[in-house]
C-alpha cells in the first residue's frame, strides 16, 4: 500500500532529516539522485519556518529582521522567484548596499535565486550584467543603495531590499524606490535585514503596510550545531550578539559617548542670541594629494548669551574636490557669520590652508593639530552634553547618528567608515566651550 504524504508530514520528515548529525545526514542526501535533491530543494513551501513564508493579511512592505543564518536571504529570493513565476512579463529591484552584495549574495549566492531556481526553470543571467531574466520572461534589476539615482525613474511591481541597515545613503535610495513601486495593483517591497537601529529601519518600521517577522539563529533548525556553538561562545551575552544572533533592535551602542536621548531632550527649534560662531573642519583622507576624499565633515556651533553651546548646521560633504569642499566651508561660514573657521591640518596642512583661502581669502581660519585621537578628543565633549550645556537647532540625524558610534576606550561603531561629522562638531565646541574653560587637548599653529 502506498503511503500518500502530507505538507505537515513532509515538513515533519525535513525536521527529523535536520536533527541528525551532520554526516549521517549528508550520507542520507548523497544516497538521493539530483532530482530528488533538486525536488527537495524547491519544496520550500512545506519547509520553510515560521517568519520566512509571506505573510496571509494584506501588506505592503514586509520586513524580516532576524539574526545570522535565519534564512532571510533564502525568504527573500523564494519570494522573488514566486513573483516572477505568478507574474509573467513583470519588472523586479533587486537592491542591495552595493551591486557586488546583489550579485554576489541576492543572485549568486548559496541561497540567492540561481540556486532556489526549480528544476528545468532558468534564471538567464551573466556574471556583471544589470538585470536578471527569468522563465516567465519577468525581469529583475539590480541596483545599489550607494547609488540611489539609479532608482530615480525605472518602474516596478515588487521589490527585494536586502541588508537594509548596511545602506548607505539609504534614504534617497528607498523614497526613489518607492516612488517608482507603482506598476499592478498591489506593489510590494520584501525588506531583509540583521536588525541594526538606523533610522531609516526605524523609519520603515513606522509605515502603515508594514508586516514584521524574524527571528534568532536558534530558530533555523537547519543550521548546523557546531555553528551556532561558535557564535555563542565567540559572541553570546554581548551586544553583538544580541544584534547578531538574536535578532534584537538595539537602541544605542553599549558604551556609546553620546545617547540619541541626549539630543532629543535638549533639541531647540531655534538658536537664541550668539556671541560668537565657529565653522569647523575636518578635511577628507586625499586632500594632500588632491584628490578628493569620502566625507568632509563641517559643523557649525554657536556660543549663546546664556552660556551654552548650540550645534546650528551639520554641513558636512561628500565626494568632492578640496576646491568643492573648501567652497562648501566658505559658504557655511557665510551663513553663519562665523568669526573663526578652524580645520586640522593633519590631513596635509599646507593644501587645506590653500584651498580654504582659495575659497575666500578673508575666512578667519586657524588651523589646529591633533594629538590624539577622535575619541579621545570627543570624551570632554561629551561631558558637556551630559551636564545639559548643548542643544541641537532642529535634526541632525546624519551627525547624531556618527556621535551615537563613538565608544569609550577608542572604538567607533557608527554608520560610515570614519565619524568626520562628529569630529568636526567636537572641534567647533572644543573651541566655543572647552578653550575657554581652560579644558581640552587642542594646540592651535
Amino acid at each position: 500500500m502506498t503511503r500518500h504524504y502530507t505538507n505537515d508530514d513532509a515538513r515533519d520528515l525535513l525536521l527529523e532529516l535536520a536533527r541528525l548529525p551532520v554526516p549521517t545526514r549528508e550520507n542520507l542526501l548523497r544516497m538521493l539522485s539530483p532530482e530528488q535533491r533538486a525536488q527537495l530543494n524547491w519544496t520550500w513551501g512545506r519547509w520553510a519556518q515560521h517568519g520566512q513564508r509571506a505573510p496571509d493579511t494584506p501588506w505592503r512592505i514586509w520586513l524580516i529582521r532576524a539574526g545570522r543564518g535565519f534564512g532571510k536571504t533564502r525568504a527573500g529570493a523564494e519570494w522573488v522567484s514566486e513573483i516572477a513565476r505568478t507574474m509573467p512579463g513583470t519588472r523586479i529591484a533587486l537592491v542591495g548596499a552595493t551591486i557586488e552584495d546583489v550579485r554576489r549574495v541576492m543572485i549568486e549566492g548559496e541561497s540567492g535565486l540561481i540556486a532556489v531556481a526549480r528544476p528545468g526553470e532558468s534564471v538567464d543571467y551573466r556574471s556583471g550584467g544589470t538585470e536578471v531574466e527569468f522563465a516567465s520572461r519577468a525581469r529583475a534589476g539590480i541596483f545599489s543603495a550607494s547609488a540611489p539615482e539609479k532608482l530615480r525613474g525605472p518602474e516596478h511591481a515588487a521589490a527585494w531590499c536586502d541588508e537594509l541597515a548596511k545602506w548607505r545613503n539609504g534614504d534617497a535610495a528607498w523614497d526613489n524606490l518607492m516612488l517608482g513601486m507603482r506598476m499592478g495593483d498591489t506593489p510590494q517591497v520584501v525588506v531583509t535585514t540583521t536588525p541594526r537601529p538606523t533610522p531609516l529601519l526605524r523609519r520603515i518600521m513606522a509605515l502603515e503596510g508594514l508586516v514584521q517577522s524574524g527571528g534568532s539563529s536558534h530558530g533555523n533548525v537547519f543550521l548546523p550545531d557546531s555553528f551556532l556553538a561558535a557564535i555563542e561562545q565567540a559572541y553570546g551575552g554581548t551586544r553583538l550578539g544580541r544584534q547578531e544572533i538574536a535578532g534584537e533592535m538595539l537602541a544605542d551602542v553599549e558604551g556609546a559617548l553620546w545617547k540619541q536621548g541626549q539630543f532629543d531632550a535638549a533639541r531647540v527649534a531655534v538658536a537664541p542670541a550668539l556671541v560668537r560662531v565657529v565653522v569647523a573642519v575636518d578635511p577628507p583622507a586625499g586632500t594632500e594629494s588632491g584628490r578628493g576624499g569620502d566625507a568632509c565633515g563641517i559643523v557649525a556651533v554657536g556660543l549663546g548669551r546664556d552660556g551654552r553651546g548650540y550645534v546650528l548646521e551639520d554641513a558636512s560633504v561628500a565626494g568632492l574636490s578640496p576646491e568643492g569642499w573648501a567652497q562648501a566651508v566658505a559658504a557655511c561660514a557665510a551663513r553663519h557669520r562665523a568669526d573663526r573657521v578652524i580645520a586640522e591640518k593633519n590631513q596635509g596642512g599646507r593644501m587645506v590652508q590653500s584651498v580654504l583661502l582659495a575659497a575666500d581669502a578673508s575666512l578667519p581660519l586657524k588651523l589646529v593639530h591633533a594629538s590624539d585621537g577622535k575619541v579621545a578628543r570627543a570624551e570632554p565633549v561629551a561631558l558637556l552634553y551630559e551636564r545639559g550645556e548643548v542643544s541641537h537647532v532642529g535634526a541632525m540625524p546624519e551627525l547624531e547618528r556618527e556621535l551615537c558610534g563613538l565608544v569609550v576606550g577608542g572604538g567607533y561603531q557608527g554608520p560610515s567608515r570614519s565619524p568626520d561629522r562628529a569630529d568636526a562638531l567636537v572641534w567647533a565646541l572644543g573651541e566655543v566651550l572647552l578653550r575657554r574653560r581652560g579644558v581640552g587637548r587642542v594646540r592651535g599653529l
